[in-house]
């Protein structure tokens, strides 16, 4: 391919993605499936076009990985806090941490029976099937009522969060006494003062540059303190989260020094700018990252009975657990919160970063693929049967 045809290919990916999106919001389908699907079908065109493209496999993890970082400050951004909103917030803590917890212990004890892989690998893999993907769920919900929607923003962001914490902390430990949580607890301590101190620093750095670009050089900090904190196994996407819910309440806080110091004439239109340009650029990587992880896809892989058996398995477990707890636990009605569940950017992270000895021959590329794409068909499927009746009941005739 020239740099022509280079630059129209790419370009029509954009275009495709955001009438994808635009169809997305009229019918709840996420678009992430479509960007999978446009993947899988360019495989076969491109193999009988003669076209070859070079491993891709290599940039799947970077891709993913400033794409996380852009969603999650994006969702931190929209993370406003009210007084008033303690208790979901705190349902929302207790849904994310529990339904990990359980989910990945069941996963996990499902994969050491079957398999007989190690504990270490079962639990590392469990914990990628077992967090819901925020990149997939907020915008899914963008129709929904209010209180629906912003559970479901709290549970994901903090589900994606908990699980990087679970999952690094499994994959770097091979015994887990109490030493071990407590280098855990430490860790967690740790970050969240750097989160404050970042948060702080940055702040006071952003009202003091003059230039114009302000964003990406923020971008560009944020992602070399990730990727540093992932060098030695630190939790530090709560760092990213920390500095997006720290700047969308940074205007609301009530003390004086701070506001004198630190609040700038045109921070509020810097604040949008930033979640204007986080948006957009959350959006390119996204469609990138989906679509080059659908043309790694082989779709014999989907053909295998033994990978779709225990795929089944599994959905049937994450359901089941996520009923049971939603009624029986925090009293929430199950629709359409059951459905609500989907896998997408962050289980595919985690699974290509599991290090090869924690890799397992029943967890591959096909069974991952297989839990996104059924997890994000079941939850179009339920927020449309919603959508559905609040339309239908909206139509109904008085008396």
């Amino acid at each position: 391919m020239n740099s022509y045809t280079v630059l129209i290919f790419l370009s029509a990916l954009i275009i495709f993605s955001y009438l994808f999106d635009l169809f997305a919001k009229r019918t709840s389908l996420p678009s992430v499936l479509l960007l999978l699907l446009l993947g899988m079908a360019l495989r076969p065109l491109f193999q009988r076009a003669g076209i070859n493209l070079p491993d891709v496999s290599l940039l799947l993890p970077a891709l993913g990985s400033v794409g996380l970082i852009l969603i999650v400050f994006e969702g931190g951004l929209d993370l406003v806090y009210e007084r008033s909103k303690n208790a979901l917030i705190r349902k929302a803590f207790v849904s994310a941490l529990v339904l990990l917890l359980v989910t990945s212990a069941a996963i996990a004890a499902l994969l050491f029976y079957t398999t007989g892989a190690t504990l270490q690998a079962c639990v590392a893999n469990a914990i990628a099937l077992s967090v819901i993907s925020s990149a997939v769920a907020i915008p899914s919900v963008a129709t929904l009522e209010r209180d629906t929607r912003e559970f479901v923003v709290y549970e994901s962001s903090f589900s994606d969060i908990l699980g990087i914490v679970a999952f690094n902390f499994v994959v770097s430990n091979t015994s887990y006494g109490p030493g071990a949580f407590g280098h855990l607890a430490i860790e967690l301590v740790g970050v969240l003062v750097l989160s404050a101190v970042f948060s702080m620093a940055l702040l006071g750095l952003l009202g003091r540059i003059t230039h114009h670009v302000k964003f990406f050089l923020v971008l560009a900090i944020l992602v070399l303190v990730y990727a540093v904190g992932k060098t030695f196994h630190l939790s530090t996407l709560v760092v990213v989260l920390g500095f997006g819910m720290f700047l969308a309440n940074a205007a609301h806080m009530p003390v004086a020094w701070f506001r004198k110091h630190f609040l700038y004439s045109g921070f509020k239109g810097d604040l949008d700018q930033m979640h204007q340009l986080s948006r957009e650029s959350a959006f390119l990587l996204r469609t990138f990252f989906f679509v080059l992880f659908g043309y790694t896809m082989v779709p014999d892989e989907l053909r295998n009975l033994a990978m779709l058996q225990l795929a089944g398995i599994i959905l049937l477990i994450t359901f089941l657990l996520r009923g049971l707890f939603l009624k029986g636990i925090l009293r929430l009605p199950l629709r359409p919160l059951i459905y609500i569940t989907p896998r997408g950017l962050i289980s595919i992270l985690l699974f290509l970063s599991l290090p090869p000895e924690l890799r397992m021959i029943e967890v591959g590329t096909g069974l991952i693929f297989a839990m996104v794409l059924a997890t994000c068909t079941l939850m179009a499927i339920g927020v449309m049967g919603i959508r559905g009746s609040a339309t239908r009941n909206a139509t109904l005739p008085e008396g």
